[in-house]
C-alpha cells in the first residue's frame, strides 16, 4: 500500500469518527426538543475546531448556517426552530449527508408551474441551502414579490431543499398539510422545491 493511499484511508477513518461524534452531539442537544443560544455557540465551536469533515456538504452548510445564526449575536426562536429541525434530521440520519430530500415523498405541484414574483405572495419553509430565511426572502422581495406567512391568500409554498422523509413530523410540516389543505379546496397555491425556486432567480 502506498503511503498516500495510506493517509487517505487513514483521514477516511478520521472524518468517520468525526461525523459520528457530531451526530452524537446533534442528538444530546436536541433530545429535549429545544435548541437555546449556549447550543448553537458550542456546535459552533466544535466545527470550527472539525473543519477537517468540512467537505461533507449537509455539514459544511450547518457551519455555515450557525455561524449566520450567530452573525448579529443572537439566535431568535425562528432560528433555534429552523436549526432543531435541520439537527433532528442529521442526528436520526434520515437522509445521507448532502442528499436532498427526494421529490416524490413531497406534495410538490406537478409539473412544477412556471414562477413569477412582481405582486406575487411567498411563504418559505424549513432549511434553505440558498442562505438563511432573511436571504431567501430578500431574494423575493428584491423580485417584487412579498414573503409572509402562510393564507388562503399565498400564491407559492417553497419547500427548503434540506429534509427528511419524516417531514410531517417536523415544525415545519405542519405548513405543508395545511398547504396541501388549501389546493384540495381549489385555492390556486402553488408548492414547489427550492431548487425549482431557486431556477427562477436568474
Amino acid at each position: 500500500m502506498t503511503e498516500e493511499r495510506f493517509n487517505l484511508i487513514g483521514n477516511d477513518r478520521i472524518t468517520s469518527r468525526q461525523i459520528d461524534e457530531l451526530v452524537g452531539l446533534a442528538r444530546g442537544v436536541a433530545a429535549d426538543g429545544t435548541l437555546n443560544q449556549a447550543e448553537i455557540e458550542f456546535l459552533q465551536k466544535w466545527l470550527a475546531a472539525n473543519m477537517a469533515i468540512s467537505n461533507q456538504p449537509m455539514i459544511a452548510r450547518l457551519y455555515h448556517r450557525i455561524n449566520a445564526v450567530l452573525a448579529d449575536g443572537i439566535a431568535d426562536a425562528e432560528e433555534c426552530r429552523d436549526l432543531l429541525d435541520t439537527l433532528n434530521s442529521f442526528s436520526s440520519r434520515d437522509f445521507e449527508l448532502g442528499e436532498v430530500l427526494k421529490s416524490t415523498s413531497l406534495p410538490l405541484c406537478d409539473p412544477a408551474p412556471t414562477l413569477d414574483f412582481s405582486g406575487r405572495r411567498y411563504c418559505l419553509t424549513g432549511t434553505f441551502n440558498f442562505g438563511q430565511r432573511a436571504d431567501c426572502e430578500a431574494a423575493v422581495t428584491w423580485r417584487g414579490g412579498v414573503c409572509g406567512s402562510l393564507t388562503q391568500k399565498t400564491n407559492v409554498l417553497v419547500i427548503g431543499m434540506y429534509a427528511t422523509e419524516s417531514w410531517k413530523h417536523s415544525s415545519f410540516g405542519t405548513k405543508i398539510v395545511k398547504a396541501v389543505d388549501f389546493r384540495e379546496a381549489g385555492i390556486p397555491i402553488a408548492i414547489v422545491s427550492e431548487d425549482h425556486w431557486a431556477r427562477h432567480l436568474t
